[in-house]
């Protein structure tokens, strides 16, 4: 098999040189010019205009779950009152400092340095670690993926010792491997239990607290004490019911028609909060600016020692929604979102938990409804309105935000078939999982009728939230010191003071495990058992067709046999192969002894990378011989990058074919041209060129008609089973849960969108 492609050869600089200048407009350029996202604005856009807009957009998108905290974290904090006054400031002062270090110092101004291009997310940081050293488990790699533009790191010029240190260890350990993997898919469960348990937390908080609250504020009004005294605990568990069912109900029409109204609404409740909190601060008790003195932290500790420490459970739910920040950065960009949390969002949530504990200080007994006591007569009623609708975009976010994710772990081979509909044509990140939806819908309904207050939730939602957190800075050290390479001094401040903050914040969730906090960890335990048990099977299936595949000895012989008849068309053989070809290609011709006058071997293949230029997806190799018209070819994708649903995939993949037949006979003539010197007759060099030309455009004719003459898809399906001998754990993860999945979820050809009546699909039984 010859390894001949637009790229060249490294041993001949003219070749390489003469390589570059081959690029052409792709077609899959149409689809780029599709979606805005494709110019990887998050770390290119440098048009302020741009910029101001999308930190505009960003506000209603990225702050909708951390903007709605005030709603609950005082009453989480104070579940049994309030014991001192002074408890107030140095409750206060811990969301402060909490709400400095970890939002506005870490996830700002840190960990968005640490996009993929400018896309984040836990699989963002795992693809720039897998880049840089080889840690991935799937040996897929080609040395032309280097080529990829995107897949090139920005390194700081000063290398240093243990950077190379760290990165030999973590190629050479396999333990390692799986560790960074098994973190990856932890990271990414929790987050997709945050986008259960926010519906949950939202909905409760929005028809249970207010309702305990109506009798309070309009007491005075005649006859509606009584009528609100009506609403039953049960009655409030099903409207939360109604509402979620209501919520998911609606995904599949997407976000975008409702997109634009987000921004203001978020905007217009930030202002409400911010300006409520400077109305209390100055009305009842300002001095609880003596809050910015951390002694009052230490002042807490001293007198309530372990319920101190217990309470900063609730005091991390003034966090809830920080991962955002930076798993929704590819909407955006880095410094959009950096003008709109320092902007609008930090200091709208400190003069809000400042106006709540000013309010406090004279009414320690409403802690449990403070947010819509401390709310002004006037604009309660409006108050409750933005609350409603800032709960909803804040559930929206989150439920947007595992669609996301795992479309993500989808393409790393991380997560089982699913349909992904693509909701709008302009915003490539507004995706929509049928099946994940509704399994969304009824783990959201199961832990409402389940647990049916917001203290419970509470618990677990802090679990899930600090967890990620925790993940998120394990990575992001390695990536300090391997790729970014800072100063050690830095890396073990970063570590002593925003690791120390989330190690104790992790201890007190922990604390709570068995009121609600076990919930996230069960939803990790499920997901991370259906991750585990498709990526090791995957992995399995990658290296038995690795070993087994089909050797160019091999097809020289099967497709010389004369029982074999070429047939007029284009075949595409899909395979998940790219180092060959598969070894039921062999099974397939033993069976049906015929081919196709052309045969493209197609490989689907994600990068460790967010997106793949369109000019640089499609890469060919010839199999020799030159006669049989055999290709294989590899379609490369990063995990962010979508099908173009306009243009049949057949079309473009057939194009870019001639394309490397043009590049691979220019490529043939340039070496002759250097064999020959400047001594060859002119006459014999024409001679060699025409026929050069007619070769090229034999081949090109050949590739024509089989087109037209009609293509067939073929389809490799394969059947795991655990060989004989094999363990009793090894037989109940290949014949039972990894086939379970199989059976019940989406098939290759639906996935790839491939017509019923041109697909032939060829069983085959591995036993691994």
């Amino acid at each position: 098999m010859s390894d001949s492609r637009v790229e060249g050869t490294a041993e001949e600089s003219q070749e390489a040189v003469s390589t570059r200048k081959l690029r052409r407009y792709d077609s899959l350029d149409v689809e780029s010019g599709k979606f805005p996202g494709d110019q990887r604005h998050g770390c290119e856009v440098t048009n302020w205009s741009v910029i101001l807009h999308l930190a505009f957009q960003s506000i209603g998108i990225v702050y909708g779950d951390i903007g709605t905290s005030p709603l609950y974290v005082y009453a989480s904090t104070f579940t049994e009152g309030i014991k001192h006054d002074d408890d107030i400031l140095g409750v206060l002062s811990l969301i402060l400092y909490t709400l400095t270090f970890i939002p506005l110092i870490k996830y700002v101004f840190i960990v968005l340095r640490a996009n993929d291009n400018g896309n984040g997310g836990t699989f963002a940081l795992y693809s720039l670690i897998c880049r840089y050293a080889e840690v991935g488990l799937i040996p897929s790699q080609e040395a032309a993926d280097q080529n990829v533009s995107n897949f090139q790191l920005e390194l700081p010029s000063r290398s240093l010792r243990r950077a190379s240190k760290i990165k030999s260890r973590l190629e050479k350990s396999q333990s390692a491997k799986f560790v960074l993997l098994f973190a990856t898919m932890l990271g990414t469960s929790m987050v997709i239990g945050d986008g259960v348990l926010t519906p949950c937390i939202s909905g409760l908080s929005l028809t249970y607290v207010p309702c305990s609250m109506w009798m309070a504020v309009l007491s005075a009004v005649g006859g509606i004490k009584q009528a609100t005294s009506k609403i039953t605990d049960e009655e409030v568990v099903w409207i939360s019911v109604a509402i979620l069912v209501c919520l998911f109900s609606v995904q599949r029409f997407g976000t975008e028609k409702v997109g634009y109204s987000f921004a203001p609404i978020i905007c217009i409740w930030f202002a409400f909060i911010g300006g409520i909190g400077v109305f209390n601060f100055f009305k009842f008790d300002p001095t609880v600016v003596k809050a910015i003195n951390p002694l009052h932290i230490v002042d807490y500790f001293k007198r309530n020692k372990e319920q101190a420490w217990i309470s900063l459970g609730g005091i991390v739910l003034a966090i809830t929604g920080t991962e955002a920040l930076f798993a929704d950065v590819g909407h955006f960009s880095v410094r959009s979102i950096q003008i709109s949390m320092c902007t609008v969002t930090y200091p709208a949530l400190i003069l809000a938990y400042s106006g709540q504990a000013s309010f406090l200080r004279k009414h320690q007994n409403e802690v449990a409804d403070v947010f819509f006591n401390s709310t002004p007569d006037p604009v309660y009623w409006p108050m409750f309105v933005l609350a409603v609708m800032a709960a909803i975009i804040a559930s929206q976010a989150m439920i947007s935000g595992t669609f996301s994710i795992i479309q993500q772990s989808l393409s790393l081979g991380c997560f089982p078939r699913v349909k992904i509909v693509h909701t709008s044509s302009k915003y490539e990140g507004q995706v929509y999982i049928p099946e994940v939806n509704y399994l969304l819908m009824l783990a959201c309904v199961g832990v409402t009728v389940g647990f049916r207050t917001t203290a419970k939730i509470g618990n677990a939602y802090g679990i899930a939230v600090v967890f990620v957190m925790t993940l998120t800075s394990a990575l992001l050290v390695l990536i300090m010191i391997m790729i970014w390479k800072t100063h050690i001094l830095l890396v073990i401040a970063y570590i002593v003071f925003i690791g120390g903050i989330e190690l104790l914040y992790l201890s007190s969730v922990l604390y709570k495990f068995d009121q609600g906090g076990y919930l996230p960890l069960v939803f990790a335990a499920v997901l991370v058992s259906v991750m585990y048990v498709w990526n090791s099977v995957y992995r399995s299936k990658y290296y038995y067709e690795l070993h087994n595949k089909i050797s160019t000895e091999m097809v020289k012989e099967v497709t010389s046999n004369s029982n074999i008849c070429r047939m007029d068309g284009l075949a595409l053989f899909y395979s998940e192969l790219v180092h060959g070809i598969p070894p039921i290609f062999k099974h397939y011709v033993a069976n049906v002894p015929a081919l196709h006058s052309v045969l493209v071997f197609v490989s689907i293949k994600s990068l460790p990378i967010s997106k793949v230029p369109s000019e640089e997806r499609f890469l060919f190799r010839r199999v020799d011989p030159k006669e049989l018209n055999i290709f294989r070819c590899v379609v490369r994708y990063g995990y962010r990058d979508l099908r173009n649903e306009q243009e049949p995939f057949e079309t473009i993949l057939v194009e870019r074919l001639k394309e490397f037949l043009r590049d691979e006979s220019w490529l043939y003539a340039l070496r002759n041209e250097g064999e020959g010197g400047e001594n060859e007759i002119e006459e014999l060099k024409r001679e060699k060129e025409e026929k050069r030309k007619d070769a090229l455009e034999r081949e090109l004719d050949t590739v024509e008609k089989a087109w037209h003459a009609g293509v067939v898809y073929l389809m490799g399906e394969s059947e795991i089973v655990a060989g004989r001998g094999s363990s009793l754990g090894k037989r109940i993860l290949l014949n039972y849960a990894y086939n379970f999945l199989r059976r019940n979820l989406r098939q290759s050809d639906k996935v790839f969108d491939i017509p019923h009546k041109r697909l032939l699909k060829v069983g085959m039984t591995y036993e691994l």
